[in-house]
């Protein structure tokens, strides 16, 4: 059986939340995340659940979607269990770099195979396997409904798991997604490090290429939301390579420009509502 460690639970919108932590193979460490489960959810365990899983951008942690997003009334609203993990393993012997875009806090969900991130830093193994075996060995979580979503570096993490790993995730989305990190400085640097010079390795973990590709087509609409005062835009996020991506593909994206919204968690709270029902919606 798959334990975890129950740090702390608290009663919200008609649920509890819940902080946990638990020792994962992959990483060969301690990993923490938040999971909300409602109280639907709770009293009927004869009837599993769906899950969002929720991954988080540069320097997060479990904590900042969960405190941050204001995602848990529509969560309840629609008896839905939603999963933060954190972005990265963590601790005095885990590989780190002083930069905020690469070590501990900066996963980007990619299996690293370079020393010295390759003992620990195996996000992509830890979040399709590790976590989701223990999400479903410890809640009432459907495992037939799952969806996956995600900001910055974890809307890039959501889309990459979700195209890559289509048989696990029913639905995805994404706010402000570094949507060709191949392509992007923060994804040259990180893929350089954790990946090496293997460009063909980089590809496989590139939402642009990914889709231009047809490898979201088990997908039937994808959102993505993004601001238009993102200082991150034009060098870093670069949208447009996923529009055209969709295009070439014929795969139907919905992508939605917010004038004067910026890269913050105030641009995430004013539209979670609508991720949350858009999953809700494909996990029924």
């Amino acid at each position: 059986m798959f334990s975890v460690e129950f740090i702390s639970q608290h009663r919200v919108y008609d649920g509890i939340l819940y902080f946990i932590r638990h020792d994962s193979a992959a990483t060969q460490s301690s990993m923490s995340a938040s999971i909300f489960v409602p109280d639907v959810a709770e009293v009927r365990t004869d009837a599993p659940f769906p899950t969002l899983y929720w991954l988080s951008g540069l320097t997060c942690t479990a904590n900042n979607f969960t405190e941050k997003a204001g995602a848990y009334r529509k969560a309840s609203e629609l008896g839905l269990i939603i999963v933060a993990p954190d972005t990265s393993p963590r601790g005095g012997t885990i590989a780190d770099d002083e930069a905020h875009d690469l070590g501990q806090g900066a996963g980007f969900y990619i299996d690293a195979t370079q020393v010295p991130w390759k003992p620990n830093f195996q996000m992509e193994t830890y979040i399709t396997q590790d976590l989701i075996a223990g999400i479903e060995a410890n809640f009432p979580a459907d495992p037939k409904r799952r969806g996956i979503s995600g900001h910055s570096m974890g809307g890039h993490g959501a889309l990459t798991l979700a195209m890559n790993h289509p048989h696990l995730y029913k639905s995805v989305s994404a706010f402000a997604p570094i949507a060709s990190p191949s392509r992007a400085p923060w994804g040259q640097k990180a893929f350089a490090a954790y990946l090496g010079n293997d460009h063909a390795a980089w590809e496989r973990h590139d939402a642009a290429i990914l889709m231009a590709k047809g490898m979201a087509t088990p997908f039937d609409d994808i959102l993505v939301d993004q601001g238009l005062s993102d200082p991150f835009l034009e060098k870093q996020l670069m949208p447009d390579l996923l529009e055209q991506a969709a295009a070439t593909a014929g795969q139907k994206l919905t992508m939605r420009y917010h004038e004067g919204y910026d890269h913050s968690y105030y641009f995430i709270q004013s539209f979670i509502d609508d991720h949350i029902a858009f999953h809700g919606e494909r996990l029924r």
